[in-house]
């Protein structure tokens, strides 16, 4: 029996790619940040991954797609919330993608230590042994 078959594992695994694909699009907006026009993106929700990736099995970007192969349902979208825009339409915000790095790394190190603790106590369960 592998961990993914464990709800917690298989959730905490989905959160760890989640916020992996978010540090992706963070990283890209800030790698823009200079580009006329380029507007800041950002993923969709942990909770609206889940759910089509629920529903589906395999979520895809467009209805004539052909689901296979893997996919995380993380979509990307443009932000909604920007914290301003210049003068040739660009909306990224260093500040404010500073801050979404910071968050999505403390998020990221929290998911990790309760995989490995989860970990830990279901090797504990199993050997007696820590």
């Amino acid at each position: 029996m592998g961990l993914e078959s464990i709800s917690f594992f298989k959730t905490a695994s989905q959160r760890l790619q989640w916020l992996s694909a978010r540090q992706k699009v963070i990283s890209q907006n800030i790698a823009n940040s200079d580009t006329p026009n380029f507007k800041a993106k950002d993923v969709s929700s942990f909770s609206k991954m889940l759910e089509g990736v629920q529903q589906t099995g395999l979520a895809t970007t467009s209805a004539k797609h052909i689901g296979g192969g893997q996919n995380s349902g993380v979509r990307t979208e443009t932000t909604k919330d920007v914290w301003g825009e210049t003068i040739d339409g660009n909306t990224v915000v260093l500040e404010q993608q500073s801050i979404l790095a910071n968050e999505v790394g403390e998020d990221y190190q929290l998911a990790a230590r309760l995989y490995r603790k989860g970990y830990e106590l279901l090797t504990l369960a199993a050997t007696g042994i820590r």
